[in-house]
């Protein structure tokens, strides 16, 4: 499991809980960034037991969401479902700011050709909550399901397994790795290129011997992947690193990911490399392909993503 949380330096939150008067927009720290450029969402309410609808709100010109093959990126509805439950947990559960929040999967599917950059109507997130967790009266996780829609049209769907604790469990967990930060200096990434991207400072990934295999760079200059300090690589570097080993085993092919099924086994630690390795693509009858990425430790396995993508004409 993965640790998504932080506990956020920005002055104008409250210091414990959260507060009484709810906020007229979704601000940075209820759902951990420390930019508002970084906020996804921009309102919520709950519909029923257990549901909610959830406003979202793309970001424009993104350094790092970066339109791809001329759709929106994956990742903003794997960062959409990340931001959604740790909002809900906190405005709506009543989990205190500053407990921390681990992820065991999460997941999405996607429809690209109705996740255009165009256009500028109304999207937003039926969510529901089941599998509720509690510690004695303190909530302390839930399974969230979430179908994203525009236009009366589902363009997305996905979601993810959460846990939360609190600080001082959470240290006791980590035990010596608690202070953890990440080791200069890094290797030398694979050109930008190759994983779609442009800034090397947005690559996860440097050269091994094997084309299908990279040693994960854990620590880079993007305020997107590493917003703040953390013990360990956070699951958002990990998903992007499987998006872009999938990017370099498709070479020249335009492929667009439409799904991701990503889960942790274990934290990706800063005290030693942490290999990326993708499998053979396997072409599908229905001219989607398949390809799983692991990333291993020490022998270890610390996660596995199982990836369908199509062909994007030129």
């Amino acid at each position: 499991m993965l640790i998504t949380s932080y506990q956020t330096k920005n002055a104008q939150r409250p210091s414990v809980g959260v507060s009484v008067a709810r906020p007229p927009a979704v601000p940075n720290w209820l759902v951990h960034r420390p930019d508002t450029s970084e906020v996804f969402l921009s309102d919520w309410e709950r519909t029923g037991t257990d549901r909610f609808n959830v406003s979202l709100r793309w970001p424009k010109n993104h350094p790092f969401h970066t339109a791809l093959h001329g759709f929106r990126a994956p990742a903003v509805i794997a960062e959409a479902i990340r931001q959604t439950g740790i909002l809900l947990s906190h405005a709506e559960y009543g989990v205190p700011l500053g407990h921390q929040f681990l992820m065991s999967d999460i997941h999405y599917r996607i429809d690209p050709e109705l996740l255009g950059t165009d256009g500028d109507s109304p999207i937003h997130m039926d969510v529901t909550c089941t599998d509720l967790k509690r510690r004695g009266n303190r909530f302390s996780g839930m399974v969230c399901h979430m179908t994203v829609v525009r236009d009366g049209q589902v363009i997305a769907t996905g979601g993810g397994s959460l846990t939360c604790t609190s600080p001082g469990a959470y240290r006791r967990m980590r035990g010596e790795q608690a202070d953890a930060r990440p080791l200069l200096p890094v290797p030398e990434p694979v050109h930008p290129a190759l994983v779609l991207r442009t800034d090397p400072a947005h690559v996860l990934l440097a050269p091994t011997r094997d084309p299908r295999c990279w040693t994960l760079r854990p620590h880079t200059t993007s305020r997107t992947l590493f917003a703040h300090e953390n013990d360990h690589v956070p699951g958002m570097v990990l998903l992007e690193a499987s998006h872009q080993a999938f990017f370099a085993v498709a070479g020249t092919t335009r492929m667009y990911p439409t799904a991701l099924r990503l889960t942790f086994d274990r934290y990706a630690e800063f005290n030693t490399p942490c290999l990326v390795q993708a499998q053979p693509v396997t072409r599908n009858r229905d001219n989607t392909v398949s390809l799983s990425v692991t990333g291993h430790q020490s022998g270890r396995r610390v996660f596995l993503a199982l990836l369908e993508a199509i062909p994007v004409s030129a």
